[in-house]
């Protein structure tokens, strides 16, 4: 099935009207004052909502109340969200759809896009928004597929945005069993759609996705409509580059328990969660840097394995969930090797550090925090000789120049 024509798709405020900046609409003489935002929820459980309605930086108050300098303000029109229901909520998508809305707009899908389009009736469906059919002249009191409004909204869109795994690679709802045939809207629309603007479909994956990351790339996607940026980087599955480069793995604040060898037991343990199912090293996702909410939490800061809900293998890839990825066996087999003789040379330098060089020149540690303290021995000299070989190579030695620094008078000074 090829994409419908949309009347003067590209050109919203008309066949005539100027195109302005941004590509779509306004005027040359200034930027677009209103972009329309679609969000349309296929075989979803609209905690992608619930994930957006959660961001801060920005926040979606910020884009719906135009408070983002040279941004257009938002008009998003949501089916949990809006204001308004039934007709006065579809009205929108209908003059969308006609070339009638005066206005660019974007799609937002939640959730995957089931195979509904393959019933050879045409009239069943596994999700729906409106009913009434598309004609004006209709008097069809079926419920319009979800499926319908995605090819229908398609070539007119200023840009297509799959938010969550569902949308970007099938999520959870195209997993094995699953009796909805669902796919992601690259899957749906093929590898040659374009938007209006000849942009590709935009994915930000995560089940749910951070909300920040939702926010931020609308964001950036509206500056470019704009015509104040350049598209933004994606990578060649279409994910913000800037969000999803690095793995979990290598920002995650437990990493340094995998280098030493250490590994948690059970969730909830403070150490590496490699073997207790973690696939942070081979999964894209910022969860630890940005944090869940305002910053803060995230699986692995919360001491929960990463699954890898961010990938398109997800969720069968990544099965059985909570079972150690076979090759931790190699790489977690090596870290214990080498981490355990790292660790206990940390150790020993974390003792000689631990000490004020005043400590070291009067042989006692004024902390009433111990009844006593361990005193450094041979083996603790025979490092720090060693140590401080190394450390002042070719460099002044200050360990050598503090010992000659003077024992100051006042010290212990309630015992005089």
């Amino acid at each position: 099935m090829k994409l419908q024509t949309v009347p003067h798709a590209g050109a919203v405020f008309g066949a005539n009207a100027p195109i302005g900046l941004g590509g779509l609409g306004g005027s040359p003489d200034g930027p677009l004052n209103i972009v329309h935002v679609f969000w349309i929820a296929g075989m979803s459980c609209d905690g992608c909502s619930i994930a957006a309605t959660a961001a801060t930086n920005p926040s979606v108050e910020d884009l719906l109340l135009g408070r983002i300098p040279n941004l257009p303000k938002v008009v998003l029109h949501h089916p949990v969200l809006n204001p308004g229901a039934g007709e006065e909520l579809m009205r929108p998508m209908h003059a969308a759809v006609e070339g009638n809305l005066g206005a660019p707009y974007v799609v937002c899908l939640e959730g995957s896009v089931p195979d509904d389009m393959s019933f050879p009736t045409g009239d069943g469906y596994f999700g729906a928004m409106g009913w009434g059919g598309f004609d004006h002249e209709s008097d069809t009191e079926q419920p319009n597929r979800v499926t319908d409004w995605l090819w229908k909204l398609a070539p007119g869109a200023a840009a297509y945005v799959a938010v969550g795994t569902c949308a970007s690679w099938g999520g959870i709802p195209a997993a094995a069993g699953n009796i909805t045939g669902s796919m992601s809207l690259m899957d749906f629309l093929g590898k040659d759609y374009r938007s209006a603007l000849g942009v590709p479909v935009v994915n930000i994956p995560g089940c749910s996705p951070v909300g920040d990351n939702i926010t931020d790339t609308v964001q950036a996607v509206l500056l470019f409509l704009q015509g104040i940026g350049q598209l933004p980087a994606f990578d060649d599955l279409g994910r913000p580059k800037w969000l999803f480069t690095e793995t979990v793995h290598r920002h995650c604040p437990k990493a340094g328990y995998y280098e030493e060898g250490v590994f948690a037991e059970e969730p909830g343990d403070n150490e590496c969660l490699v073997e207790i199912g973690c696939w942070g090293p081979v999964v894209q996702c910022n969860i630890v840097e940005r944090g869940a909410i305002n910053h803060m939490g995230g699986c692995m800061v919360a001491g929960a394995a990463c699954i890898g809900c961010t990938m398109p293998g997800f969720p069968d890839k990544y099965s059985p969930f909570y079972k150690a990825p076979p090759g931790s066996a190699i790489s977690g087999g090596i870290s214990k090797v080498y981490g355990g003789g790292i660790r206990r040379l940390r150790r020993l330098s974390m003792r000689k550090l631990n000490r004020e060089p005043l400590w070291d020149n009067t042989g006692e540690v004024p902390s009433g925090w111990a009844t006593s303290h361990k005193k450094p021995t041979g083996t603790d000299k025979a490092m720090s000789y060693f140590y401080k070989k190394l450390q002042y190579n070719n460099s002044v030695n200050q360990g050598k120049r503090n010992k000659k620094q003077p024992i100051p008078q006042s010290r212990n000074i309630l015992s005089k």
